[in-house]
């Protein structure tokens, strides 16, 4: 694993590069977004890197990104149709009662206040979300996940699990809590055929050493 000055890298060549994106940086293709910062760490001013899938502002952790636009288009394909592979860890407030399950919701965006919210019934602009947990450990009053996502809603875990009401440490928006940490949600596990040999590539990467994390480590 390489670990640069801004970004750590796991994994690149001509057409992919696998890194860890740190929280409160825009997966996006801005001045001190991941694009940007990878230039950077590259040494590469002029490098040809595209986001194909993101993470909220707020969540850290693995993301590949395009070197050039045969791979960028291939891979928004994969995430496009689901053959994409997306696995997160998250610390809950609390434990849900089964171990494993499925979440299902009909989510709804309020673009005026920036939210995501659980619909009552199907309407114009709401979409059916769903993803599946395990739970790995748990303590007193927390619990670490390992979460699934089958559709890429906007704010999906954190709405998803605030709504039954664990939502997530660090939780700002869907939370009412005041947790001295950032939001524990990461992205610990990312897989894809790779854009030029078909190859399926798996990469995973453990969470920060920091609170709640180091709860359960």
């Amino acid at each position: 694993m390489q670990v640069m000055n801004l970004i750590e890298i796991c994994y690149e060549d001509a057409d992919v590069l696998v890194c860890v994106k740190p929280p409160r940086v825009l997966s996006t293709d801005e001045p001190g977004g991941l694009p940007s910062l990878l230039r950077q760490t590259l040494g590469e001013p002029e490098a040809d890197i595209r986001t194909v899938h993101r993470l909220d502002r707020v969540v850290g952790g693995l993301m590949v990104l395009a070197r050039n636009p045969r791979a960028a288009s291939e891979l928004s394909r994969q995430v496009r149709e689901g053959a994409f592979e997306k696995q997160y860890w998250a610390v809950l407030h609390g434990t849900p009662e089964r171990q494993e399950d499925t979440l299902c919701d009909l989510l709804g965006r309020d673009k005026a206040r920036k939210m995501t919210f659980v619909a009552d019934a199907p309407a114009k602009g709401v979409q059916e979300a769903s993803l599946s947990y395990q739970v790995l450990a748990q303590r007193e009053d927390a619990s670490l996940v390992q979460i699934r996502l089958h559709t890429g809603r906007t704010h999906q875990i954190r709405v998803q699990f605030a709504s039954r009401g664990y939502p997530l440490w660090g939780e700002r928006k869907y939370s009412t809590r005041d947790d001295p940490c950032e939001i524990a949600l990461f992205s610990q596990k990312i897989g894809f055929f790779h854009p030029k040999t078909g190859e399926w590539m798996e990469f995973r990467h453990e969470p920060p050493s920091a609170f709640p994390w180091d709860c359960f480590q």
